[in-house]
């Protein structure tokens, strides 16, 4: 696996071949973003903001129906014209999402990075770093202000880059219909609970455990006899 360059970015996004080809869309400004080795991403124009003060927990295993319900009283989406203000105030924690959508070929593997020139103002962006292949949609950006002044930020200025690695063969198995998050157009919340088998596993196992502890209790108490 090979992280790609500028010349092997422009040749994907340029590619005729739509099972092959890297879609980024829109590049407002293709010559800017794509750089020596990393695309680029804008800010797009929706927030989630994560409201902590008025809630109380949320286990993100439980059932689908309690999670969500409780997740859309606690998030407020917010949306932010082109140009526009966007106040981070120092500790506060919003979803944002790329202006881009993004479609991956089956045998790209993309890496989101924050930019550092905004990195250093306090401003963390993460996600779930790893794009797998196949994946389309917008991508999810956590926007965490880790300093002490408020950050203005306005959609469309360039917050994150992509870096992208090259597979020598597609995967059988690409990212697609029916995944946790398949083709977001904005910013989305978690979805662990779409995990719940995870619980049943661990439950199944604690269960097991504590059966094997009572027999051992009930042989050591046998034999004390």
């Amino acid at each position: 696996m090979s992280v790609l360059l500028r010349e092997q970015i422009d040749a994907l996004l340029d590619e005729r071949d739509n099972d092959k080809r890297l879609v980024i869309t829109p590049l407002l400004d293709r010559e800017e973003q794509v750089g020596p080795g990393s695309v680029d991403l804008r800010l797009g124009t929706e927030f989630i903001e994560v409201s902590r003060q008025d809630s109380t927990s949320i286990d993100p295993f439980g059932h689908h129906e309690d999670v969500d319900a409780q997740q859309s009283e606690a998030d407020r989406k917010t949306y932010v014209a082109l140009g526009d203000p966007f106040i981070l105030h120092p500790g506060q924690f919003v979803l944002g999402a790329t202006l881009e959508f993004l479609v991956l070929p089956p045998n790209l593997v993309g890496q989101v990075l924050s930019r550092s020139s905004w990195g250093r103002l306090g401003l963390l962006v993460a996600t779930a770093v790893a794009v797998q292949p196949g994946f389309r949609g917008v991508l999810t950006l956590e926007l965490v202000n880790t300093g002490s002044v408020p950050i203005v930020l306005r959609p469309g200025l360039r917050v994150a880059q992509l870096q992208l690695w090259s597979s020598d063969r597609p995967t059988d198995s690409p990212y697609g219909v029916g995944a946790k998050y398949s083709a977001p157009l904005g910013p989305e919340s978690n979805r662990l609970a779409w995990e719940g088998r995870e619980r049943d596993v661990l439950e199944a196992i604690t269960r097991r455990m504590h059966a094997r502890s009572a027999d051992s209790d009930s042989d050591s108490d046998t034999e004390a006899e």
